[in-house]
């Protein structure tokens, strides 16, 4: 395991963080975020989910890097999951601290973080590292390139913003099926079953979220509200299948006039039926009848399900990219989805 002296900087104090650090770090990542887009990054509640996490460990998997006063200048977390073949890697360094090689040191022992489980992976795997950032900021931009990383997708964030008086369309599906709103506690593991199916076919896919950590996000999440989450369902000799997930939250993290959409799939056979339109349309509804009329989501610009094009039809517009860059670690044969081996529909 790493020790805070695996990362020295001269001048600044480094150590793992602990959850007393908690409304400090939401403080740094929202004071660069809000220097580099105009909005806040994530709230406490956000980041308390994930720190605690059965797959996040602060004291192994992030570092905290204080000024001589005292005052956070800098953060990074590595995000290792099983199979070990695809590191996430995310930091942030406070604009007053900017341009004395903070951004360096935090990605070199991310790199080195993410290398000590190597030997974990399949022997034949590759191994690779990825992070992102906001098209707008180059600086970061340069970082990454300058450190080995490569540009490989972009991904945005799409808003539709509805008009009071004018309700969007009633949701239109094909025979034999309908849509209901999830029920916690009694569509749990049928719901998280049907989008880990769903998400193989999403670009970079290994393994899924575990039930154990995505029903940690719903328990937690005073955001979440299960009335305004859509199951697209349909019945088989009387037994109840859901074949399309809408989940979301009654507030985006970084912009509360915002209801969000987390998670939207459909089952593979039942693509291209209108069926991701007609979830879409009963989210818009179920907020719109609350007063709520902006309702955004995040998609890869490239995905391999056409669902850009899906949410432009719906609607939608693109109003921020962020940029996707990835480093190999080890070269071998690549475990993530890259391609569809199949027509989608």
């Amino acid at each position: 395991m790493m020790t805070q002296r695996d990362l020295h900087i001269e001048g600044y104090a480094v150590r793992a963080p602990t959850l007393h650090d908690l409304d400090a770090v939401v403080e740094l990542i929202n004071t660069a975020a809000r220097a580099d887009t105009g909005k806040n990054g994530t709230t406490r509640e956000e980041k308390y989910t994930e720190w605690t996490l059965s797959e996040f460990a602060l004291e192994s998997d992030a570092r905290l890097v204080l000024a001589p006063d005292g005052q956070p200048a800098g953060y990074v977390e590595v995000w290792d999951e099983e199979p070990h073949v695809r590191h996430y890697l995310w930091g942030v360094v406070h604009p007053h601290y900017r341009g004395q090689g903070l951004g360096v040191r935090l990605l070199a022992w991310a790199q080195a973080r993410a290398r000590q489980s190597l030997d974990q992976a399949p022997p034949s795997a590759r191994v690779t590292m990825h992070t992102s950032t906001p098209d707008r900021n180059r600086a970061a931009a340069g970082l990454f390139r300058s450190q080995g990383f490569t540009l490989v997708r972009h991904f945005y964030r799409m808003l539709i913003e509805m008009e009071p008086g004018s309700p969007p369309p009633e949701p239109v599906l094909p025979r034999g099926v309908a849509v209901r709103p999830f029920v916690l506690g009694e569509d749990d593991r049928a719901t998280h079953q049907t989008l880990d199916e769903a998400f193989q076919d999403h670009w970079g896919y290994v393994n899924g979220e575990s039930f154990e950590d995505w029903m940690h996000w719903i328990e937690v999440d005073s955001t979440f509200d299960p009335a305004t989450c859509m199951l697209a369902v349909t019945q088989e000799a009387g037994v109840e299948q859901i074949i399309g997930v809408a989940m979301t939250h009654t507030r985006w993290e970084k912009d509360p006039s915002v209801a969000w959409i987390d998670e939207l799939a459909v089952l593979r056979p039942w693509r291209r039926q209108g069926i991701g339109l007609a979830l879409l349309h009963a989210v818009f509804g179920a907020y719109y009848h609350r007063g709520m009329y902006k309702v955004g989501l995040g998609v890869d610009a490239a995905s391999l399900t056409g669902a850009t094009q899906l949410y432009e039809h719906a609607g939608m517009h693109i109003f921020h990219q962020t940029d996707a860059y990835e480093k190999e670690l080890r070269p071998g044969k690549d475990l993530s989805t890259q391609t569809l081996d199949e027509p989608a529909g």
